[in-house]
């Protein structure tokens, strides 16, 4: 089974051939909302709104330890987590498509973790190459099957949220060493990598960051969405695509 986590721009995945929605319980609450199953090109996916139905979520506000709990009672061969981002990188512009390999945690009041308590012991995640480099070739062959063009590689800098960044800011994630900027990225992989879970992302360039490009006084939101909109068609591709070799 194939699961995917919506962002947003991508409430839904209208390429899903519905069977049933689900509500699955767990130790840290409720996920986002209801898990959707169904199948796309015969093969079996699982998907989950990260910001609910109606995209009401704020990124901070996330429960991402049940979202990530519920998806891993399935046991799911892999996970595709689809996330918009703002480009820093001079080479990722708006519309692009990118797959992460490295990321940088400046959130902060979110649960990040799994293992807390005094009824276990400490438990340390490796946490050297954060996302599942298995799922993330997986996603770059069925780029290269569906003819999409894509990054390879990349660092992500995962911020709280949900206003957007200054100028300086960004200047600040470009000295780090950031070649992105969102806002669900943490705890998210980090959750799954306690849980041993195949887990990569697909980013979405939805904007230059803020102070880059050729709007540098404001970041125009109405232009965002209509990008969002027209680069999901890609995701989608990508993602029937990857359905037709899950299982192998």
């Amino acid at each position: 089974m194939l699961a995917v986590i919506g962002g947003s721009g991508m409430a839904q995945l209208p390429c899903l051939e519905i069977s049933h929605r689900q509500i699955i319980r767990t130790p840290y609450g409720e996920p986002s909302g209801p898990l959707t199953f169904g199948k796309i090109n015969n093969h079996e996916i699982v998907f989950l709104a990260r910001h609910g139905h109606g995209h009401i979520i704020p990124p901070h506000a996330v429960n991402y330890r049940a979202n990530i709990w519920a998806l891993n009672s399935l046991k799911p061969k892999h996970v595709i987590a689809v996330a918009a981002v703002g480009g820093i990188h001079a080479d990722f512009k708006p519309g692009m498509l990118v797959i992460p390999d490295q990321i940088i945690d400046y959130t902060y009041g979110r649960k990040f973790t799994f293992f807390e308590g005094t009824e276990q012991p400490i438990t340390y995640t490796d946490f050297t190459y954060p996302y599942c480099q298995i799922t993330r070739d997986y996603i770059l062959e069925a780029a290269k099957q569906a003819n999409e063009a894509v990054i390879d590689g990349g660092v992500y800098a995962a911020t709280q949220g949900p206003r957007l960044e200054t100028a300086a800011e960004i200047n600040r994630l470009e000295r780090d060493g950031a070649d992105m900027v969102g806002m669900t990225g943490m705890p998210e992989v980090a959750l799954a990598k306690e849980l041993g879970l195949c887990y990569a992302t697909i980013a979405v360039v939805a904007n230059h960051a803020a102070g880059r490009g050729s709007s540098v006084l404001a970041i125009p939101l109405a232009e965002v969405y209509a990008i969002l909109e027209k680069a999901m068609v890609n995701v989608r591709n990508i993602l029937q695509q990857a359905a037709k070799y899950n299982g192998n």
